[in-house]
């Protein structure tokens, strides 16, 4: 599931993340959601998340 919509996404699922610094290279992280940072119901680019690590970028894959 890709990560446009807000309402699939809650605290404490695991997503993968482009961070902003590896948008261009595509490189993603793995982790936990821990913060929702993008308030509108959907972004065209993911929308913006904190993970457990502190890490903040866009999801672009919902694990399932």
């Amino acid at each position: 599931m890709n990560g446009q919509n807000r309402e699939d996404i809650k605290p404490g699922i695991e997503v993968n993340i482009v961070e902003k610094s590896n948008q261009r290279s595509g490189i993603l992280t793995n982790g936990i959601v821990k913060d929702l940072l993008t308030k509108s119901s959907f972004h065209p680019h993911g929308i913006k998340v904190r993970l457990e690590s502190g890490i903040i970028g866009r999801v672009q894959e919902i694990i399932e």
